[in-house]
């Protein structure tokens, strides 16, 4: 009879198992990168198409866009080892938080004419678009394991 073991073949003993917690911090790590390009390439084309109404535009839109949604990860990552229900209520709570948050920025924002309306509506999408594809990216990128690797309780082959 042959032997069965718990031990992953694909994962080299040196490199540590990931835990569940992983696939999250890259989606931050990942989401982050991508806001920072976002901001820097948004904020550039809004100042040479709209000169510095354009650039406050771009500014407010990746930060209202992609901090809406990093909050998000992070608040996934940050709860991910509370009890399901506690998790579950904490990000109710942030969402609610959120969502109040960007109707009172952008309701501060409207009569004011500082900064570029297009541009900020356009890198606030854009910020949506490509901070969620980023996290996407690093979730999917990250290999963690769907099982736990150590056994819950000693396997018998004689029974």
């Amino acid at each position: 009879m042959d032997i069965v073991t718990n031990t992953p073949q694909s994962v080299p003993a040196s490199q540590p198992i990931p835990d569940s917690s992983a696939a999250m911090r890259s989606a931050v790590k990942w989401g982050v990168i991508g806001l920072v390009a976002l901001t820097v390439v948004g904020s550039l084309l809004g100042w040479l198409i709209g000169g510095k109404p354009g650039l406050y535009g771009a500014l407010l839109g990746a930060a209202v866009g992609g901090g809406f949604i990093l909050f998000t990860a992070l608040g996934v990552l940050l709860t991910s080892k509370l009890p399901a229900l506690t998790a579950g209520a904490v990000l109710l709570g942030t969402w609610l938080l959120k969502m109040i948050l960007a109707i009172v920025v952008l309701a501060v924002l409207k009569p004011l004419d500082f900064y570029d309306k297009t541009a900020l509506v356009l890198v606030m999408v854009m910020a949506l678009v490509i901070v969620l594809g980023a996290e996407t990216y690093g979730v999917l990128a990250t290999k963690t394991p769907y099982v736990d690797p150590t056994p819950s309780t000693p396997v018998n082959d004689d029974e």
